[in-house]
């Protein structure tokens, strides 16, 4: 039996919500999948809707998903690295206590979040206010880890070296803040894929294996170093299959959640495909089919 746990992003509608999520996930042969609670690119949110999350803890049951390892992400428009505007900085803040607070309610104990850009701030105190946000953030926060995604380093992003990761985990002062890696944003951030343990054993040294709790699953349109974040399908890009194989069934990551984030193909999921050939370690064609 293939016990790695993989899934993708899947949808979070008005009409079905969790259930919905739940439902799109199986159909994708998924034991995993992602969430936003509403738009990734506004903070609109509308009520859950405690019915629908009840049959979808239902069907998480029924089809064997365990709720320990499925993941919300925060909105993109989160950018606590930036204090300039105070009113901004202190909403998204507070939207993300809220935020959490929905997760919660959902019963999903994991949160992905991207860090943010500089933008015409001094890297040192981009990272000082994402410590400072998090501290505030998950100040009396119990049974969350709410966790910072390893960023590609496009434009004035932060959080896109071990050194900016590590900088913030040795100075927050709260214990479930741990951290997202993604093979696209590796790679794009300059890290050799290919060499995946000796990334690991890097990123061991100076945080802590420990302290990855989810892994994003994504091919590089684009070669390493470029610092772009462009996702390509799993084998049609500049990682490639083989390597995107050895990083998901590294032993050292055995049991954290692995999700597929790729392009849609001519305006279809082709996470089932996807799927199938990681847990088959056996690259497909797929696109042919799509």
């Amino acid at each position: 039996m293939n016990d790695i746990i993989i899934g993708s992003h899947v949808s979070f509608l008005k009409d079905s919500e969790l259930y919905g999520s739940v439902m799109e996930s199986v159909s994708y042969g998924s034991n995993t999948f992602m969430i936003y609670t509403g738009s990734n690119q506004s903070a609109e949110r509308r009520e859950i809707n405690h019915e629908l999350t009840i049959k979808g803890w239902e069907a998480m049951k029924e089809y064997g998903i365990d709720i320990n390892n499925v993941i919300v992400h925060a909105p993109f428009i989160v950018n606590l690295a930036n204090n300039k505007d105070e009113r901004k900085y202190n909403f998204y803040i507070s939207f993300m206590k809220n935020e959490i607070n929905r997760c919660k309610e959902l019963g999903i104990h994991k949160m992905v979040f991207h860090p943010g850009s500089r933008t015409d701030l001094e890297k040192q105190v981009a990272l000082n206010n994402i410590v400072f946000g998090l501290n505030t953030i998950m100040k009396d926060v119990n049974d969350f880890d709410l966790l910072i995604e390893f960023m590609s380093g496009k434009g004035t992003e932060v959080g896109c070296t071990i050194e900016d990761i590590k900088y913030i985990m040795d100075n927050i002062n709260v214990d479930n803040v741990g951290v997202c890696l993604d093979t696209c944003h590796i790679n794009d951030a300059g890290y050799d894929i290919s060499d995946f343990n000796d990334f690991l054993d890097l990123f061991d040294k100076n945080i802590g294996i420990d302290k990855i709790k989810c892994v994003h699953v994504n091919d590089s349109l684009n070669p390493i170093g470029s610092h772009k974040d462009r996702h390509a399908n799993i084998g049609y890009g500049t990682i490639g299959f083989d390597n995107i194989i050895n990083a998901v069934y590294n032993e050292r990551l055995k049991g954290i959640p692995f999700i597929l984030e790729t392009p849609y193909v001519n305006g279809v999921a082709p996470y089932k495909y996807e799927i199938d050939s990681i847990r088959n370690k056996k690259f497909i064609d797929y696109k042919v089919n799509l």
